[in-house]
């Protein structure tokens, strides 16, 4: 039988072998390309990987059914994002060492975090779901809408010639971190771009996800987006009343 995987592990040997390297000054700083889910689930992911990385968050959800839904969650996104940058941008010029450009806050190396908003075509997420719809929720038809955004993911950090790729969606007690990983390590052979591997639950990952929505008062959906996870939500609503 297979030793578990523990990616969390992994992803810290990475780090840790980045910290030893250092880097003078921003530009030296390995990129990352990230696919992100939503803000609360990005809060933390960037908070922790900020230090390490010049990251780009690519909000690409196909899977969220309701226009109206999507565009309050991507202004979310994009509002946390700015708030990072501001807050950096504000102990950066509080410190008479650095400059505004955001290359360092304080004692500790921050980034400047960009956002790219990927097209919104839930008919993408239609055609991968097709025969599926009945999955339960975490089953075969969320393995095809993690391959979905993460192949968009990996084929645009290749264009964008990003040292590596990944996702928020570990972070999420619900989300298969393992097969998630599985996804993204086949896509870095096919697409060439490295895979940083992620179980961001993991270290308290998410309960500082919840802190971090209280912090900047973010939305937190209670679905993941698609009409079949809306569908087992509201079903739940009603078992429980």
């Amino acid at each position: 039988m297979n030793a578990v995987r523990n990616y969390q592990k992994e992803l810290d040997k990475i780090l840790d072998e980045m910290a030893k390297k250092g880097s003078a000054v921003e530009t030296d700083a390995p990129t990352l390309f990230l696919h992100s889910c939503c803000a609360p689930c990005s809060s933390y992911v960037l908070e922790y990987l900020r230090r390490y990385f010049r990251i780009a968050v690519f909000y690409f959800n196909p899977n969220i059914t309701e226009d109206v839904e999507y565009r309050k969650r991507v202004a979310e996104q994009k509002r946390l994002i700015a708030a990072y940058n501001e807050k950096l941008t504000d102990a950066v010029d509080t410190d008479t060492g650095n400059d505004a450009g955001g290359q360092r806050a304080c004692a500790e190396t921050a980034y400047q975090i960009k956002v790219v908003e990927g097209d919104y075509e839930p008919a993408r997420f239609f055609e991968i779901a097709k025969g599926l719809e009945s999955c339960p929720e975490g089953g075969e038809r969320c393995f095809a809408c993690y391959e979905l955004r993460l192949r968009e993911t990996a084929k645009r950090a290749k264009a964008g010639q990003y040292d590596y790729f990944t996702t928020t969606l570990s972070i999420s007690p619900l989300k298969n971190a393992a097969k998630l990983n599985e996804i993204g390590e086949a896509l870095a052979q096919e697409y060439g771009v490295a895979w940083l591997p992620s179980d961001f639950k993991k270290k308290n990952g998410y309960k500082r996800s919840i802190e971090l929505s209280k912090e900047y008062d973010l939305y937190r959906q209670d679905y993941c987006g698609c009409v079949y996870s809306q569908a087992e939500r509201d079903r739940r609503k009603k078992l429980d009343t």
